[in-house]
């Protein structure tokens, strides 16, 4: 039985990833992502999470999960110990971003990062009307969240340039879930609530 929880992104990551590879969850939540890959690939799973509740829920789903807070590094994790380490929602969380991602890429051999795309339409309309935006990528209100970053693919994108990390693969999808495809990147920004990525360091 798997529990992807209506999470198309879930599927998205599961097909990049290797049955039997180690991977490292960032920011699990309570588990679900890395029970669904245990479940259809087979992996050899780890989690990370601060919250008290969520790590319970994770053990609950049989996740093996460390409690810990990512801003403050992630030193126990030795050099390449894991062939994938996943951000998944959590980028826009975290104030030391460029440390996070060199870090993925120090403890795994690819990372794969996903976050809200702060230029959908949806959301670009909601400032038009004066409005932060409040979405199912984006469900809190400006008072409550814990996001600290706002930005776009362009802008996460650039980032990666400016880092000299490649991005191997992207998706974007739309809020129902489906990939939304076209050459024209504007227009897939314009579409898409959430963008998840494939990076690799270039050596």
């Amino acid at each position: 039985m798997t529990h992807t929880l209506g999470r198309p992104d879930f599927e998205l990551i599961a097909g990049w990833i290797e049955p039997g590879h180690r991977v490292l969850d960032l920011g699990c939540g309570d588990g679900s992502l890395l029970r669904h890959l245990i479940d259809v690939r087979g992996v050899q799973g780890v989690g990370v999470e601060i919250d008290d509740a969520n790590v319970l829920a994770a053990i609950k789903n049989g996740i093996n999960v460390i409690q810990g807070n990512l801003e403050r590094g992630l030193d126990e994790f030795a050099d390449q110990a894991f062939d994938h380490v996943v951000l998944s929602r959590t980028l826009q969380t975290v104030r030391h971003t460029e440390g996070i991602l060199r870090e993925m890429l120090r403890i795994g051999r690819e990372a794969v990062v996903s976050f809200p795309n702060f230029a959908y339409h949806k959301n670009l309309r909601a400032v038009l009307d004066g409005r932060m935006p409040v979405s199912e990528d984006l469900p809190y209100q400006w008072y409550d969240s814990p996001n600290v970053r706002f930005f776009t693919l362009l802008d996460f994108e650039d980032l990666c340039t400016k880092m000299g990390l490649i991005i191997r693969e992207r998706h974007v999808l739309d809020e129902d879930g489906n990939i939304v495809a076209g050459e024209d990147h504007r227009e897939v920004s314009f579409l898409g609530s959430l963008a998840v990525y494939r990076l690799t360091q270039s050596r």
